[in-house]
C-alpha cells in the first residue's frame, strides 16, 4: 500500500510555485468582479438615460434596464470564473441541464416573466395609469420582472403576479381622456317629475368640471316599487371622475331637500286585522 505523503505548505517552494500564483489569481478575479460589476452598473445606467432621452415609456424602461443589467452581470460572473480556471463551456453545459430542471419546477415564475414581457411589448397599461387586474385595482408603479407593483388609494402596495395581468381581464380606467359618470335618483310617485328633472338639469349646468359635449343626459329608468327612478349621464374628464360624481350626489339630495322632492326607501304596509276567535 503507496503511503501519501503530507504537503508541507511552508516550504517555499510550494508557496512560490502554488500559494502565490492562485492567491494573485484570486486577488485578480475579485478585482474583475468588482470592476466588471461597477462597469455592468455604468453601462445600466447609460442605456437608462438613453432611453430617458428617447421618451420611452417609463415602465419600458425599468423593465429594459433590469434585464440589460442581469445580462452584463452574468458576463461578469462568467468572466471571473474564466480567470480563476473553472471552465465556463463544462460549466454552461451543467447550467443548462440544471436550467431545464429548474424550469420544469418553476414554470410559475417563467409564466410570469413571459407574461411581463408580453405586458411590455403590447402595453395594456403604462405606469400612472389606475387599472383592475388580478383581483387587484390601483395606480400602476412599475412592471418587474415576475410581478407588477400596484398602489392602491389609501396608498398600500399590491405585487400582482403578471401571469394574472395578462392571463385575466384588464380594465384600465385612465387610457380614455373621459369618463360617464352613471347614477340613479329616484324620487317618489307623487313628486312632480318636471320640476326634479329641472333641478338635475340645473345642477349640472353650474358644474364647469361637467362637459357640454357629450352632453349630459337625463331620463326616466323605471318605475319601481318604491319609486320613480331616473339615470343621470353626466361626461367629465377621467381626473375629475370621483369628485364630481360626489359632488353630484350631495348637491342633488340637498336640492330635492329644498324643494320637497322625496327621495323614498323601500316601505312594507303591514295591514292588521282583528280574527275573533270561537
Amino acid at each position: 500500500m503507496e503511503s501519501v505523503t503530507a504537503v508541507d505548505w511552508s516550504d517555499p517552494a510550494i508557496i512560490e510555485s502554488v500559494l502565490v500564483p492562485w492567491g494573485i489569481r484570486i486577488v485578480v478575479a475579485i478585482l474583475i468582479f468588482l470592476v466588471g460589476r461597477w462597469i455592468a452598473q455604468r453601462l445600466t445606467g447609460l442605456s437608462r438615460r438613453a432611453m430617458t432621452r428617447s421618451r420611452l415609456d417609463e415602465m419600458l424602461i425599468n423593465f429594459l434596464t433590469n434585464i440589460i443589467y442581469l445580462v452584463l452581470l452574468v458576463a461578469v460572473i462568467m468572466a471571473t470564473l474564466d480567470h480563476v480556471g473553472i471552465q465556463t463551456t463544462s460549466l454552461l453545459a451543467i447550467f443548462g441541464a440544471a436550467g431545464l430542471a429548474v424550469g420544469l419546477a418553476l414554470k410559475d415564475s417563467l409564466s410570469n416573466f413571459s407574461s411581463g414581457v408580453m405586458i411590455i411589448l403590447f402595453r395594456p397599461f403604462k405606469a400612472g395609469d389606475f387599472i383592475e387586474a388580478g383581483g387587484a385595482a390601483g395606480v400602476v408603479e412599475e412592471v418587474r420582472m415576475f410581478a407588477t407593483l400596484l398602489r392602491t388609494g389609501d396608498n398600500r402596495a399590491v405585487i400582482v403576479p403578471n401571469s394574472q395581468i395578462y392571463d385575466g381581464t384588464i380594465t384600465n380606467y385612465s387610457t380614455k381622456p373621459t369618463r360617464r359618470i352613471d347614477l340613479v335618483f329616484g324620487i317618489g310617485y307623487d313628486d312632480d317629475i318636471a320640476k326634479a328633472k329641472q333641478l338635475m338639469a340645473d345642477i349640472m349646468q353650474q358644474d364647469e368640471r361637467i362637459l357640454e359635449d357629450p352632453a349630459p343626459s337625463i331620463a326616466m329608468a323605471e318605475l319601481g316599487d318604491n319609486s320613480v327612478n331616473f339615470n343621470v349621464r353626466p361626461w367629465v374628464n377621467s381626473a375629475d371622475y370621483w369628485p364630481v360624481r360626489a359632488d353630484l350626489l350631495e348637491n342633488i339630495k340637498l336640492a330635492f331637500d329644498a324643494n320637497d322632492i322625496s327621495i323614498p326607501y323601500p316601505q312594507r304596509d303591514v295591514h292588521l286585522y282583528a280574527v275573533d276567535r270561537k
